[in-house]
């Protein structure tokens, strides 16, 4: 039968799935065929991106799906909840008041994929390591404030930082803190190529772009706090989501992963009798436009604010996504507790005669010429409507002449975080559930959009306020302030929320506890049992 698996959303937005006969730990086995996960995810090894699966330059959704089940971290995300739970580690925390000094102590007997020992060695080097290199569109921003790591014996770890970050502890539960090989992974440069040195729940046996495939089987070595309930995911890679769709429905795949269409969100759902499931669960992702603050037209600020007057955001969600998103009005996602509707608060709906006063009080009389950049290849085949709604809207107020121009991801990453672009659309997915998390990485001074906006007091106030503060709920006023802020400048305009949704056959198991609130699909949940 078709079911549509619905699990509803606590604490923080995060994810609570609600039991539907999916499969749990109870009803798993470790056994069986290999599940052959379907994505549109594409990972290139070349000049731009030697190393798709290196830590210290990956920074995408797509590749940290892959490096979350390979590499082990610290500390992890949990199935709920919000508190980080122990993975390489066997205790970690906080050996002062003001939140400076993190410690953990390793379990014993940690071995990576080729085995070689874990020690308190690797995970300071893995650290060192990412900073030291800072690639340019990597994740080396989350560990600005990180000091120095000092190793103390084998297996204890302390981190000493510069600032009090009461959210360190979920940055060491990211693939920009999993834990490498120091004698395997060169200490001043990226490795090269697709292969990787972990010691997580699966290891990567093979790769093949040609095939379109990468396999993955359980790593014999991994000791940590997860339960496998299958031996092996073979990984296939799709040109577009409908190719993928009928290889689910004629049996060639397994799961149906990123990215599903908005049309099929409503095909699978309605569907019958195709032994086909669809889970559906809220989604921190976000969409938004980002401007290039040096280029000549785009660094006015009347622009931004004009478009920010202009764009309508339900007729986005509307006609490009068939309302299997939801507007956004901030670049914090509805469901965490610091969320505030900042640029709806500020421009209201949509107003043509507003955005033609702030143009005309800026000198600015005839319409702004602008290309909108975006990815035809990343975010799904929704995005070409997105931006033609986007064009449309524009331009059907006499005030711009937009073009839009669709570059394919392995060009436009590097494009768009150089500043070849002057607008271009962007997605972000949450490192960890924190407002912090959704503010910081854009507006610290070696953020990852490689943007030169810069707000005194966000930068050199907020986050830092924020940080010293172990009760995140104590920090909604001055997050809320943050938002305010971003909206009255708008060095992004934030677009819309997204749900996040997974198609399976109905004989695999663990879909509900599948995807994490990051948007990351976590192997180890999937099994293999009887259908339906």
């Amino acid at each position: 039968m078709n079911r549509r698996t619905m699990a509803l959303p606590v604490l923080a937005g995060l994810l609570a799935p609600v039991l539907a006969g999916c499969g749990s730990e109870q009803d798993t086995g470790a056994g069986g065929d290999a599940i052959v996960v379907g994505t549109t995810d594409r990972f290139v090894a070349d000049k731009q991106t030697p190393a798709p699966f290196d830590p210290a330059a990956a920074y995408d959704v797509a590749a940290w799906s892959v490096m979350r089940n390979t590499f082990q971290t610290l500390v992890r995300l949990p199935r709920t909840g919000t508190e980080p739970e122990m993975d390489a580690a066997r205790t970690c925390g906080f050996t002062d008041a003001q939140n400076e000094q993190y410690r953990c102590t390793l379990r014993k007997g940690l071995t990576f994929s080729n085995g070689h020992k874990v020690d308190a060695k690797d995970v300071a080097f893995s650290l060192e390591r990412v900073l030291r290199i800072k690639h340019r569109s990597g994740p080396s921003s989350l560990f600005a404030d990180l000091d120095r790591v000092e190793a103390i014996g084998a297996h204890e770890v302390v981190f000493h930082l510069k600032k009090p970050d009461a959210t360190f502890p979920y940055k060491l539960s990211t693939p920009a803190a999993a834990i490498v090989d120091s004698q395997t992974y060169p200490a001043r440069s990226l490795a090269k190529g697709y292969e990787l040195t972990g010691s997580g729940p699966y290891q990567l046996d093979s790769f093949d772009n040609k095939a379109d495939t990468a396999v993955l089987s359980k790593n014999p070595h991994y000791k940590g706090g997860l339960t496998l309930h299958n031996q092996q995911i073979q990984l296939r890679f799709f040109n577009g989501s409908h190719s993928m769709e009928q290889a689910l429905k004629a049996g060639d795949i397994d799961i149906m992963s990123r990215t599903i269409s908005p049309n099929q969100v409503q095909e699978l759902d309605m569907a019958q009798g195709k032994g086909i499931n669809l889970v559906e669960q809220p989604g921190q992702e976000i969409r938004y436009l980002a401007f290039n603050m040096q280029a000549p037209t785009t660094r006015k600020k009347a622009v931004r604010k004009a478009m920010a007057q202009l764009i309508d955001r339900q007729k986005i969600v509307k006609d490009a996504y068939d309302r299997s998103t939801q507007p956004l009005y901030s670049l914090v996602p509805a469901g965490l507790p610091a969320h505030r509707n900042s640029f709806f608060n500020i421009y209201g709906e949509p107003d043509k005669a507003a955005a033609k006063r702030t143009l005309e009080h800026a000198g600015i009389h005839d319409p702004v010429k602008l290309t909108l950049h975006y990815t035809s290849d990343h975010y799904g085949d929704a995005t070409a409507k997105e931006f033609a709604v986007l064009k449309k809207q524009l331009n059907g107020s006499g005030l711009f002449d937009v073009k839009t121009e669709g570059v394919t991801w392995d060009d436009y990453r590097p494009a768009a975080t150089s500043g070849k672009y002057e607008v271009y659309g962007y997605g972000w997915y949450a490192d960890f559930p924190d407002a912090d998390n959704f503010l910081a990485p854009f507006f610290e001074k070696d953020n990852f959009l490689g943007s030169k906006y810069s707000n005194a007091e966000i930068r050199d106030k907020i986050v830092p306020q924020t940080r010293r503060q172990t009760r995140r709920a104590g920090t909604t006023g001055a997050f809320g302030r943050a938002q305010d802020i971003i909206a009255k400048d708008v060095p992004v305009l934030p677009l819309w929320q997204g749900k996040q949704y997974l198609a399976a056959r109905d004989d695999i198991t663990g879909t509900e506890w599948a995807l994490n609130s990051a948007s990351v699909l976590q192997y180890w949940e999937l099994g293999r049992g009887a259908g339906d």
